[in-house]
């Protein structure tokens, strides 16, 4: 719902939380494949940039491939 709502501010302390409680790069990529279906490409788009800034300011590696 974050996602779709362009909760920015929201999304980036649920995806610290995350990665803090051990999700993984790729099952975030996964749930963000799937907003791309309910909340619009551009939307998922902008979350999966939103998250690769997030994990690089933890110092996670990169969400890339």
């Amino acid at each position: 719902m974050l996602i779709g709502m362009n909760r920015e501010g929201e999304l980036r302390l649920h995806l610290k939380a995350a990665k803090n409680n051990g999700v993984s790069c790729d099952e975030i990529k996964e749930v963000l494949m799937q907003s791309a279906i309910y909340c619009g490409i551009p939307a998922a788009n902008a979350t999966f940039h939103l998250a690769e800034e997030v994990w690089d300011e933890m110092g996670v590696e990169s969400m890339e491939e």
